[in-house]
């Protein structure tokens, strides 16, 4: 008696599977684990057969910031919260804090963010969902452009370190004759460690750190709103 084997349907590739696979290895091994070849063994296929939905890399890292980037805008969509007046600055945060939360979950996206040389249809809604809060507020479309460059990748959830020290930074490690020709780098690096467990995005990068640098933009540019008025 012969005996036919069932087999379970294979779920055929797309564009969108591709890009989710991709972000799931990022995620789990981070960017530098990004191969074709690595992606295609998640997915079960030829590594060839993947050039039908990305043309090449550039492209797959193209679709994963577009694939992020809607995931970011999903989340802040669903806020609706008041912006009108000086609502605006609590919506603003809020909107902000939110995108963040998204990068937390990938923390190796800030860098490839950074990296594209293409403008990601995602990111420009982000930031233009971003000015219309400002408009609420009463911004000029001016002093909205010069807050959009104020905020920078903060604008985002995740902002650029000045410098990483790497690792052994430590002020006790630093070489005597360079501790003299850098006294207050060492002095502050002395008194403020930043070895946090809790780090997030980057060296010093922590929740605190982000939401200072925040506040005071945003600070800065409610009184300019108000001064304007």
């Amino acid at each position: 008696m012969s005996v036919t084997t069932q087999l379970q349907p294979r779920t055929p590739l797309s564009r969108e599977r591709v890009l989710r696979a991709a972000v799931e290895i990022a995620d789990a091994e981070g960017a530098e684990a990004l191969t074709m070849r690595r992606l295609a063994k998640a997915l079960g296929a030829e590594a060839m057969s993947l050039y039908h939905y990305v043309a090449n890399k550039e492209d797959l890292l193209d679709g994963v910031v577009e694939l992020i980037a809607s995931e970011i805008n999903d989340a802040v969509d669903q806020l609706g919260v008041p912006s009108a007046g000086a609502a605006w600055k609590q919506a603003t945060r809020l909107r902000i804090l939110t995108a963040r939360t998204i990068f937390l979950r990938h923390p190796w996206a800030p860098h490839v963010f950074e990296t594209r040389k293409t403008v990601s249809l995602a990111v420009v809604r982000y930031h233009d969902r971003l000015v219309g809060l400002m408009r609420d507020g009463g911004f000029s479309y001016d002093l909205a452009h010069h807050a959009l460059h104020a905020l920078g990748s903060r604008a985002l959830g995740f902002s650029q370190e000045l410098f990483d020290p790497g690792d052994g930074a430590a002020a006790g490690s630093v070489p005597a004759e360079l501790a003299e020709q850098v006294p207050h780098l060492v002095g502050m690096l002395t008194e403020v460690a930043h070895d946090d467990p809790d780090s997030t995005l980057g060296w010093c990068d922590d929740q605190f750190e982000f939401e200072f640098g925040l506040d005071l933009i945003l600070d800065g540019l409610d009184r300019l709103r108000t001064a304007a008025r």
